[in-house]
């Protein structure tokens, strides 16, 4: 009855926590599917031109005409969220991309060759982790003026370290496996192991976390539109539409800075929750 006991019970406690985790991919899911079509298909999806204003339509409330109200200079809040989704996660994904390719660049030949390459470039990547990436995308901007370039380039520099060092532990972890060995004695060039063996299988970590990292890109760059550095009116912006509602906050029209105040957070909440069920599903199958 106990080694009964002792079959059942680990099936019946992986059931649930299988379902959570489902259900978390799924949500995640279907909540960045909904933010990237409304990206791409906004033009057909918005009701108005997003920088249409209409002075005799202020600030007003929901309705069947405005489905989330207008904003301070009668401008439809609905459709400048839907454009606004394009600046809030095209810059993004500029910063995810370029720090991901350079990151596992400096990784990959950090890890691999090791001795005092690997060492000068680690002390690179620690001097690099001296800067805040909102910090230096502000000085990026007082150096080439306001944006979306300046803190795309500053950011990616600023998130390079962190995929670099990733890269560069699991590179060294994987140099001690016996298939890297295996294809030494083979005759594989050490390049050819490095790119076409190595990289394949480190691939799903990188990509877990450049997900989180989407998620914190995302809101350093809105808070630089919120500070009035990053998009400039009028071109529609989730950060910048939230500078832009604070005088309708204190009319006592909050509607115009919540709505594009959730979309940032549900966004960041989908990326984070994504890449960190992406990250236990890939610990559990190499445990």
């Amino acid at each position: 009855m106990s080694a009964l006991g002792a079959v059942v019970r680990p099936g019946r406690l992986s059931l649930p926590r299988s379902l959570r985790s489902d259900a978390v991919l799924l949500a995640a899911g279907v909540v960045l599917v909904a933010f990237v079509a409304a990206c791409l298909f906004a033009p057909w999806l918005a009701p108005y031109d997003p920088d249409a204003t209409d002075l005799g339509n202020v600030l007003a409330p929901s309705s069947p005409e405005h489905w989330l109200g207008t904003d301070q200079v009668g401008r439809d809040t609905l459709s400048r969220l839907l454009y606004g989704a394009r600046t809030s996660l095209v810059g993004p994904l500029l910063v995810v991309v370029t720090s991901t390719v350079l990151g596992v660049l400096v990784g990959m030949v950090a890890g691999w060759r090791g001795g005092w390459l690997d060492a000068t470039l680690s002390r690179v990547l620690d001097i690099a982790f001296a800067f805040p990436a909102l910090l230096l995308a502000i000085l990026a901007v007082s150096l080439f003026g306001k944006g979306l370039a300046a803190p795309v380039m500053a950011m990616s520099i600023a998130y390079t370290p962190f995929v670099a060092r990733q890269v560069r532990g699991l590179v060294r972890s994987a140099r001690s496996r016996p298939y890297v060995s295996a294809y030494a004695v083979q005759g594989f060039g050490p390049v050819d192991v490095a790119l076409r063996r190595v990289l394949p299988n480190i691939a799903p970590v990188v990509l877990a976390q450049a997900t989180v990292l989407f998620g914190y890109a995302l809101l350093d760059l809105a808070a630089l539109s919120f500070l009035g550095l990053g998009v400039q009116p009028p071109t529609s912006d989730w950060g910048a539409m939230i500078n832009e509602s604070r005088g309708a906050v204190l009319l006592g029209q909050p509607l115009t800075a919540v709505v594009p105040s959730v979309a940032v957070i549900v966004t960041v909440v989908a990326f984070n929750l994504l890449g960190e069920e992406l990250g236990d599903r890939i610990a559990r199958r190499d445990a």
